[in-house]
């Protein structure tokens, strides 16, 4: 589905980025894969042996401009085109009421959830415009969109903008054959889950599946909005959720 494609991941170190690293490059993509922890990365391309001379891996800071261009611009240099980005890097910060909550917490949610994907943009946008298109997705979440939590405002209002985002990307990039669309998981079994079996429970309980994703069924859900299967979908806020957001029992 991505024979020949050129793909960058952010957040790739491990969760839905490192899944999703795994199955693009089954998929046939030539990836860049890029995150804060180069260790990771590393093991991340030597989990890939059949396509090790595919992947390339960038570590730096998503909320460092410069960051954003240096990886596309490796991107160009390593294979000198971009044809889809998996803007995928997050974090969830601290959690409690709004008026317990740092000022420094806050900007640090929105810095690397909303603010890298505005960075990230800025730059993957005219190199795909150079590729004669691609598809930009970004890893919200249900939280904040189709319902709230208590003491996620943060959390809830980053996600909840990068759909304010993408939905007008996707307007200013269609002419230029670019799609751009969000993906909503629920609730997955990543390091931001933590490993509390009570908690994982609680969690599972909430969704009509009523269990947790594991982090290839959303990176499965990605390929779907970054391969030419998802080409006639552009502008959306596509749940991966296991019925989250229908379910309240």
């Amino acid at each position: 589905m991505l024979h020949g494609k050129t793909i960058l991941i952010t957040g790739a170190s491990s969760g839905i980025g490192a899944a999703a690293a795994k199955i693009f490059a089954e998929e046939g993509a030539n990836l860049v894969l890029a995150a804060r922890r180069r260790e990771r990365l590393e093991e991340v391309r030597a989990s890939l042996p059949d396509a090790s001379g595919r992947v390339a891996i960038f570590a730096g800071d998503v909320c460092d401009p410069d960051f954003a261009e240096a990886s596309v611009d490796a991107t160009l240099e390593t294979f000198g085109r971009l044809d889809g980005a998996f803007n995928n890097a997050g974090m969830m910060g601290e959690m409690g009421p709004l008026p317990e909550l740092s000022l420094e917490n806050w900007n640090q949610v929105i810095a690397t959830n909303l603010t890298s994907a505005f960075l990230a943009a800025r730059h993957q946008i005219p190199a795909m415009k150079t590729t004669g298109g691609g598809s930009m997705v970004f890893t919200s979440t249900f939280v904040g969109h189709t319902i709230g939590f208590p003491g996620m405002s943060a959390y809830a209002a980053s996600k909840a903008g990068l759909i304010g985002l993408m939905q007008v990307l996707a307007v200013e990039c269609g002419p230029q054959k670019i799609r751009v669309n969000a993906l909503l998981p629920g609730g997955t079994k990543t390091e931001m889950a933590g490993d509390d079996p009570a908690f994982h429970e609680y969690i599972a309980g909430l969704h009509a599946l009523k269990r947790m994703a594991e982090p290839d069924e959303i990176a499965r859900a990605a390929l779907f909005l970054l391969s030419d299967a998802g080409s006639f979908v552009t502008g959306s806020a596509m749940l991966c959720d296991g019925g989250n957001s229908i379910t309240k029992a």
